[in-house]
């Protein structure tokens, strides 16, 4: 190798470290920025929400920008703070009806217990499996204690753990509501100077940044606005099919109430990991122990049908409106599931919309251009 290739492979090293670099840079910042900037991106994301809107209130109205701003925020609290209202309401008087209920249930399924633990057979079995623990080896009896009284132990300590995390999970939640309100007022100021003068600071920002990464800026959060409402799409779709496949269902097995547990169902579809499953699963277990079996295999078989639809469409449909090949899309929520949990079913389809996007403005190809020849 002579000096020149040698010096061109060295500087291609240079530059692939300082590529790297960049990248390790940036991950840092993000990391430690986001905890002290984040009220401000809450901002940035609100202004980006109500730009559409502000935008045709000003050209249409004849509004000053500033007074569309304020107009368009006024909308968007007034939104937030009904379906905040809608919910909470709504959440107390399904309590209020459950635990009139619960007294009932709790009694039918005390009674079911009973006449099951006093059935001949169970008593039957209780005797057998006593009179073979008074003839067992001591030294085996002694191993059975211990082992019982471990489980005994570990399920009494994972139910004080329960507790435990529910009770601190409540003191923060208390004890973050001063500082969610400090953060929400700030992002709502924020947000009001960040849309007053959105192409002001667009045009600032623009300046910073050499031509070609502008366009290639510019392609990327096109992309990604596309992604995100065929992403929104998407999960419509998917609970809007789910909320028709369960109504059916609770028809044919002529279920009372059938279209609104259905709705309900289909919202309940958008919970990530746990989904249909939080309707469907206490249901069939309360109906098991009163003992309605014809009913617990009916939902058993509805609730089957409804997650081999949601594992088979979802990739499909998900790909289908944000853009992405079902096999990648359905390897992203594999990987996000595994890394991230439940979380990574979200993640893992936003990183791979993310390089999808960044594929599609070459901005790979332009990092590895300037790898090889600067």
């Amino acid at each position: 190798m002579n000096r020149e290739n040698w010096l061109e492979r060295l500087f291609q090293i240079i530059r692939f470290l300082w590529i790297c670099f960049v990248i390790y840079a940036g991950f840092l910042l993000f990391k430690f920025g986001t905890p002290l900037l984040y009220p401000f991106i809450f901002a940035l994301l609100i202004a980006l929400l109500i730009n559409r809107p502000v935008n045709f209130m000003t050209a249409k109205f004849r509004f000053p920008r500033w007074l569309s701003v304020i107009l368009a925020l006024l909308v968007l609290m007034l939104l937030m703070i009904g379906a905040a209202t809608l919910i909470v309401t709504q959440t107390v008087s399904e309590i209020n009806e459950l635990a009139k209920l619960l007294p009932g249930v709790t009694k039918e399924l005390g009674e079911y217990l009973q006449r099951t633990i006093s059935q001949d057979f169970l008593m039957g079995l209780y005797d057998q499996i006593q009179w073979m623990y008074t003839h067992l080896d001591p030294e085996f009896k002694n191993k059975v204690d211990s082992t019982i009284q471990s489980g005994i132990s570990s399920i009494t300590q994972t139910a004080q753990d329960w507790v435990v995390a529910f009770l601190n999970g409540l003191k923060n939640l208390i004890v973050s509501l001063p500082n969610m309100a400090t953060v929400s007022v700030i992002s709502l100021i924020a947000a009001f100077f960040i849309s007053k003068d959105f192409y002001v600071w667009k045009k600032r920002f623009q300046r910073v940044l050499p031509n070609g990464v502008n366009s290639r800026l510019d392609q990327v959060l096109n992309d990604l606005k596309g992604a995100l409402v065929g992403f929104i799409k998407a999960q419509i779709t998917l609970i809007s099919l789910t909320a028709a496949i369960v109504i059916i269902g609770l028809l044919i097995l002529d279920v009372n109430y059938a279209i609104t547990i259905g709705l309900i169902t289909g919202l309940v579809d958008l919970l990530p990991y746990l989904g249909t499953g939080t309707v469907f699963v206490p249901w069939i277990i309360y109906l098991f122990f009163k003992g309605n079996y014809s009913l617990v295999i009916g939902l058993s078989i509805l609730y089957g049908v409804v997650l081999i639809f949601r594992q088979v469409i979802e990739p499909k449909v998900v790909a289908e409106n944000v853009g992405l090949d079902p096999l990648l899309t359905l390897v992203a929520l594999f990987v996000g599931l595994q890394l991230f949990g439940f979380l990574g079913l979200i993640i893992g389809p936003v990183a791979l919309v993310l390089i999808n996007a960044l594929v599609k403005a070459d901005v790979f190809s332009d990092v590895w251009r300037y790898i090889k020849s600067g």
